[in-house]
Order: structure tokens, then sequence, then C-alpha cells
């Protein structure tokens, strides 16, 4: 019965040119590089403004513009945001532009490309500089307590956030249109139904626009929910691969993981806000004549708190991922049950593999991957095949 498993994963694998295979592992194995120097490199820009004193200026302009002590923090996370994207604009360009083109997973003109990502810019702005409002009143009225209050907040907002991205943030990137395919749209809506999910229309965007990438989602939260495919997958995908991955997504709604992975990240944000104090108040009070800065609660601060959180998110990736790839794990079951579609969801895994490795060392998988690798899931859906053959 293993022999047979395995035997039939490795014929799934084995479909695959060796070009179409050694693309795919250089630009994965690419990116773990990429992570680190996008990592280091948004380091050193944080240093930069606090070494320069550019920080302070920022905090004093800020001050100058208002009275109201409330408001400073968000017309400096304004400038802040708006200094590091644009010096974040060079490995932003290569990551996103050229590296998608090089490896033939980007359709975008370089125009269509940098006007998506001034949107993105401005959308961001706008949350974040919320998000910056809020916590910085939090440290004000909270006192030692911030850290506890503040992963509240940020977990409150990611949840509004989830809430409102189908219905009103991703539309202004892509656009969306009910699914008119009957033949493709009644299975997923049965399937759907059957597993609870109240949707009455599937819809379709028009990712080719952007990228040669499949992808799909259940999301949404409280009444936004939309069960969603992209343009791609209908195009490279058949039914059955189709039927499997929407089985899959249905899995994180009806498994409930987007509360599952607030929950986890609450934790995870409410420690690291707690160790984020603790060499705050070291640091800024061994450079405060450098960077003039003072305590938490001063905006100045803002890129000493972004680097120390932002290096204990990067150490605790291999963590994470493994939270987000356990729940994949889920999601995958889930689908192979709900859909039925084991081949189906082979296929899907090999179209993954344009832009995943297939077959990953496991240390590889544990520490880079926050989906199961192809061959994981590829072996799960033959093992998923072999038992439902075994019991007939």
């Amino acid at each position: 019965m293993v022999v047979g498993v395995d035997a039939a994963t490795d014929a799934y694998l084995a479909t695959v040119p060796a070009e179409a295979r050694a693309r795919s592992d250089a630009y994965f194995e690419g990116g773990y590089w990429l992570s680190l120097w996008q990592f280091l490199w948004s380091s050193l820009v944080l240093i930069v403004l606090l070494h320069t004193g550019l920080s302070a200026r920022l905090r004093d302009a800020s001050a100058r513009i208002t009275r109201a002590v409330w408001l400073q923090p968000g017309i400096y996370g304004l400038a802040f945001l708006l200094f590091t994207s644009v010096l974040g604009f060079p490995l932003t360009l290569y990551a996103g532009f050229f590296r998608e083109h090089q490896y033939g997973l980007a359709t975008q003109t370089f125009g269509a490309w940098f006007g998506d990502q001034l949107k993105a810019l401005g959308i961001g702005m706008l949350l974040a500089s919320i998000l910056i409002l809020a916590l910085y009143a939090v440290v004000r009225r909270t006192g030692r307590t911030w850290w506890l209050w503040g992963a509240a907040v940020t977990m409150a907002f990611a949840a509004f956030v989830a809430t409102i991205a189908p219905v009103y943030l991703a539309p202004v990137f892509n656009t969306y249109r009910p699914l008119e395919n009957a033949t493709v749209r009644e299975p997923i809506l049965r399937m759907a139904h059957a597993n609870g999910i109240a949707a009455s229309e599937v819809w379709e965007m028009d990712a080719s626009r952007q990228t040669t990438r499949i992808s799909a989602n259940v999301s949404g939260m409280l009444g936004t929910e939309r069960i969603t495919l992209n343009d791609n997958l209908l195009k490279r995908a058949s039914p059955a691969a189709v039927e499997a991955v929407m089985g899959h997504e249905m899995g994180h709604y009806v498994l409930n993981h987007v509360y599952e992975m607030l929950a986890y990240f609450a934790v995870i944000i409410g420690v690291g806000f707690a160790v984020t104090g603790w060499a705050y108040t070291r640091l800024s009070e061994r450079y405060r004549a450098r960077w003039r800065v003072d305590g938490i609660a001063d905006p100045a601060g803002l890129p000493l708190i972004a680097m120390i959180l932002g290096a204990y998110l990067f150490l605790l990736t291999p963590v994470m991922n493994t939270i987000i790839r356990t729940s994949e794990y889920e999601a995958d079951m889930f689908g192979l049950n709900a859909a039925r579609q084991p081949d189906g969801f082979a296929e899907a895994a090999l179209l993954l593999g344009d832009y995943r490795k297939l077959d990953p060392s496991m240390i590889e998988e544990i520490v880079f991957f926050d989906h199961p690798g192809g061959r994981t899931r590829i072996r799960a859906a033959m093992q998923w095949k072999a038992n439902q053959n075994r019991h007939r």
C-alpha cells in the first residue's frame, strides 16, 4: 500500500520537466536570500533614520504642524512610511517586478505595476497611520501594560482589515465579476452549501493582468465573506483541480482558521511588544543623546520599535511558518474530503510548483515553507485515494 502511494507520488512529480523544476527551485530558494536582504536593508534604513537624527527632526516637524499630541504620531507615521517606502523601493522593484518577469510569473508592464504599487502605498499609509495613532494612544494611556493592550488593538485592527478587504480593498487592484460558467460554478456552490457556507455567488477576478499564478480564497468576516477564484485557475486547471482548490479554501473558512490565526498571532504580537518594550528602554537610554529619542511614547522612537519588532518576527519565521503550514495541511485534508478529487488536488499542487519548490528537504519545509511542499501534498492526496479504494 505504502509503495503504491509513493510510486503514484513519484509519477506525478516526474511529469514536471527538469528545466521547469530547476527554474521553480531557483526561484523559491532565491526567496530565502531575498528575505534576508529585505530584513537587513530595512534594518539599515531604520538605523539611518535614528543615527542621522532625521527621525527626531520629523517628530519636531510634526509637533510644529499641530499641538494636538494625539495627532502627532499619525503625522510622523505618514512621513516615516513614505521615507521607508522610497528607500526600500529599489529592492521592491527588483523583487516585485524584475525578478517576477525573470521567472515568467508576471504579466504587467512597468507602468501598470507601478500604478498598483502607488495604490498599495496610499492604502497602506492610510491604514498604518490609523494603527500608529491607536497604538500611541494606548501607550500614553496604559503605561507599563501597553504591550498587552497594544496587542489587543493590533489584532482588532487586523480583524477589521480582514473584514473590509474583500469588499473595499481587493477591488482597487482587480475587477471582480460573478462567475458565468455554470459547469464550474454549480459544483463549487453545492460544495459550499454542503459545508455550511451560505454563498449565492462565486466571483472571478482578473489576476492574469498581473501574474500567471493560480489562486482562490474564501475571504471576509462578519457578513463580507466571498468565494473567489482567479482567472488563471480557470484557464490552467481542470474542473477537478478547480474543485480541489476550492475545497481547500472552504476548509479555511469552515475550520475558522482566520479566527485561529488571529488568536495565535495575538500571542506572538503580545510577546513581541513586551520584548520590544524591554529592548527599547535599554537602547533608547544608551543612545538618547545621539538619537534624541525619549520613552516609548515618543514618535521619534518608531524606527527603533520597528527594528526590534522586525528582528523578533524575522527570528520567529520558522515558528510562524509552522503555524500557518499546519492550518494549510488541515485545509488540505478538509478539501480532499469535501471535493473528493485527489488527482485534481495533485494537479493543483503541480501548478503551484511553478513558484514553489516541489520536493524540499524536511528542514527547508520546516523553516521556509508556510504551505506544505508539493511532494507532501501530492503524497497526502495519493494516500487519501488509496484509503478510499481500500474501503470500497
